[in-house]
């Protein structure tokens, strides 16, 4: 019998407008480093008339890099941008685990089919700056799409080397010589039909490097082979795969993300079927694993906001499919950036509110706070639905309890919904989503695709019996998180807090945890 959702509950801290459509978002994961945030976007420019006859067919891809800090001693506006950088459309961004010469390094995928490489330099988190260090050039005609750094589990000492993956179905793969720093190019390889989406390491293993193309195939490499020819290929996802994250906590744990709107827990040891198999309601872009709750994924769902899956009955119990935990709901856009921050947050969501009230700020200047008159936060799943009325407005959030139905809109005025044909609601960079320049006329509908959710569930629908007092749950041990996110069309970059509880309304103090299960429970 699986054991009960953990009671969650999430609120919205800052909204902040990025002006182009915002792809990717990424925490300093450098210890000391914490507390700096980089968001990268992707713009489109119809092309410009040569003539009274027509155009010369050219789009220009364009893009801008921002960096911003993260002050908790600002608990409504808690995030400041420090830095701007205008540069090719972005397509994804990665820190290096650990230092590199010293300085945190962070690794840029663009469009005009290049890696590059900046520094951050200063002391002070509030005033430091990224500083180009140096760039590989993929190739003409193609665009970057993804990188990851082998330092997926912090360690020092091994071979430092990144893995990109671009839309000519090619992977790349580098060495980063600390001592210059330069990077050196180790090898460059097709791995896949059309576009390479994702490329990832084992972090356990980083000689094995895993890709995910859209012709829909998963592949695993061993990159002291010969390139030619994989160690796996999993036909398991049915459309393109676009995201992978090894976990850096479990051994042999992988995840895996698909257009086909299902993410998979992989055994690496067995690549013929997977561990578990989630419906999330939306392509899944990004996969990011909780930075210390092991059992922990977040992912981005395109047309169906954000979801927090618990993968402990998967990982343990071999059951079929996660709990989704919560969800976050956007209307008008496409969910596509996501992360964790490594930050402690001091005070509980109760704590922040209740500070704020005795501080007596004005509704004006609580921007991101959700309204206070929903007082039973206990929540099995929560789903926030965000109504915008434009971009840098004010706008409301509500949660849905899990005794009544969907929640309704306090404000009905809503934007106008996202256009776009099917490639469009797959989110394809090229031949879709990334390639409009303010929208193609179409049919997709981002709401119609994610209902509203109102109780813990299996993805299936079928909901799970919720015990205990919910007053004993939330005063119970919380693992707190503070979760960075960004959407395609309305250009946002969303920070909210997620809250989960330690202890479930079935479990015992010591069933709390399943880290101390050994890898071999994965089968």
């Amino acid at each position: 019998m699986a054991a009960a959702a953990a009671p969650c509950r999430t609120r919205t801290l800052q909204v902040v407008d990025t002006e182009f459509s915002a792809d990717s978002v990424e925490w300093c994961p450098v210890e000391g480093w914490h507390s700096i945030l980089a968001c990268g976007t992707y713009h489109l420019r119809p092309p410009v008339a040569t003539d009274s006859r027509g155009s010369d067919g050219a789009c220009d891809r364009t893009g801008r890099l921002y960096l911003y800090h993260y002050n908790e001693e600002q608990p409504y506006i808690p995030l400041s941008e420090i830095q701007r950088i205008d540069t090719a459309a972005i397509l994804d961004i990665k820190w290096c685990h650990i230092p590199v010469a010293e300085h945190p390094m962070v690794g840029i995928a663009n469009s005009t089919g290049a890696v590059e490489f900046c520094h951050l330099t200063g002391s002070e988190k509030n005033s430091c700056m990224l500083e180009p260090c140096f760039r590989v050039d993929l190739g003409a005609q193609r665009l970057a799409l993804s990188l990851d750094w082998s330092t997926g589990r912090e360690q020092c000492g091994c071979p430092l080397r990144v893995i990109s993956s671009d839309s000519e179905g090619k992977l790349n793969l580098f060495s980063i010589d600390e001592s210059a720093p330069s990077v050196h190019v180790l090898n460059q390889w097709e791995a896949h039909q059309f576009e390479a989406w994702i490329a990832a390491f084992n972090y356990w293993d980083t000689d094995i490097v895993y890709s995910g193309g859209d012709d829909s195939l998963l592949k695993g490499w061993d990159t002291r082979c010969s390139p030619e020819t994989p160690v796996f290929t999993s036909r398991r996802h049915s459309m393109g795969v676009c995201s992978i994250q090894c976990s850096p906590h479990r051994e042999n744990l992988l995840a895996t993300g698909s257009y086909d709107e299902h993410v998979l827990l992989w055994d690496t040891r067995n690549m013929k079927q997977p561990l578990a198999d989630t419906h999330v309601e939306g392509g899944v872009w990004r996969l990011k694993w909780h930075p210390t709750c092991d059992f922990v994924l977040l992912a981005a769902c395109m047309q169906s906001g954000f979801k927090i899956l618990d993968c402990r009955g998967s990982m343990a119990e071999n059951t079929e499919e996660c709990i989704i935990l919560s969800s976050y709901v956007l209307h008008n856009s496409l969910a596509y950036g996501a992360d964790w921050s490594r930050l402690c947050p001091r005070d509980s969501l109760a704590a922040t509110q209740d500070s704020g009230a005795a501080a007596g700020q004005s509704s004006e200047e609580l921007v991101g706070r959700s309204e206070e008159g929903d007082e039973r936060l206990n929540l099995q799943v929560q789903n926030l639905k965000i109504v915008y009325e434009s971009p840098t407005a004010t706008f409301d959030v509500i949660l849905d309890e899990e005794s009544e139905g969907p929640a309704l809109p306090l404000k009905a005025e809503g934007g106008p919904k996202p256009s776009g044909g099917a490639d469009l609601v797959r989110g394809r960079l090229l031949k879709g989503s990334l390639d409009l320049a303010g929208g193609a006329d179409g049919g997709g509908d981002p709401e119609a695709a994610s209902p509203s959710h109102s109780g813990a569930k299996r993805p299936n629908g079928t909901g799970l019996d919720r015990s205990g007092d919910s007053a004993t749950s939330l005063d119970s041990p919380k693992e707190t998180s503070i979760v960075a996110t960004c959407s395609f069309y309305d250009n946002i970059l969303h920070v909210w807090k997620w809250e989960m509880s330690l202890v479930t309304p079935l479990e015992t103090p010591s069933a709390r945890f399943p880290s101390e299960r050994t890898v071999e429970s994965l089968h």
